[in-house]
């Protein structure tokens, strides 16, 4: 009797494992479907060529889908951009159209697919001298909830180390306008850099490639 109870269960668990592993394997297939369409603007594997589209590979699963919720209800600002590969290359859209129809399930998918991919530094110019000063800045005002030089996605904060200086710079023109939101913390320590120091800091984070 113990032995067949024994059997059961283990074949329980074997059927439970394969049911796992087919859902996952499905929900990966269906994240990788989903990230073929963001490369049209995002590159390949989230990888942008494109300094006005933000490195999206790399980034947390959480980041990801808090950010597709923000453009989805609009309370993130949707920047019109043009195309810059794909079939309708050269035709302008934006995050609110192209998240509009994109149910729960796909975002989930397509967030842990491309958190599963390697973020892919931007190969950008920077001025050496305000990269010291940024350095100090960062570790004053930023290195708490960004860590690693803001390479880390850990804090589901985004990956700043590396990211295009065009996409961080009309991010924080969102930030301190109030067209993106954000939490009082970093409000306070937003607050406190002034425009050299905010300079300074993108070139620190331009600086690491």
């Amino acid at each position: 009797m113990i032995r067949h109870k024994a059997r059961a269960l283990t074949l329980l668990l074997s059927l439970a494992s394969i049911s796992l592993a087919v859902a996952t394997g499905a929900l990966a297939a269906e994240g990788a479907a989903v990230a073929e369409q963001c490369a049209v603007c995002h590159g390949k594997n989230g990888a942008s060529s494109d300094s006005s589209i933000p490195i999206i590979g790399g980034l947390s699963a959480k980041y990801i889908v808090e950010s597709i919720k923000d453009f989805r209800k609009k309370t993130r600002t949707c920047a019109e951009v043009t195309m810059p590969a794909g079939p309708k290359k050269g035709t302008k859209s934006d995050m609110c159209k192209v998240v509009a129809d994109l149910s729960e399930v796909d975002a989930q998918a397509v967030a842990r697919y491309l958190a599963a991919q390697k973020f892919l530094r931007a190969k950008q110019p920077f001025d050496a001298t305000k990269v010291k000063r940024g350095s100090s800045v960062y570790k004053l005002r930023g290195e708490k909830c960004h860590e690693n030089g803001g390479s880390s996605p850990d804090e589901d904060n985004g990956i700043l180390a590396g990211q295009w200086t065009s996409y961080l710079r009309e991010q924080l023109v969102a930030f301190r306008s109030g067209k993106r939101p954000l939490d009082e913390k970093m409000k306070l320590r937003l607050d406190r850099v002034g425009k050299e120091d905010e300079e300074a800091l993108l070139h620190f984070f331009a600086s690491q490639q």
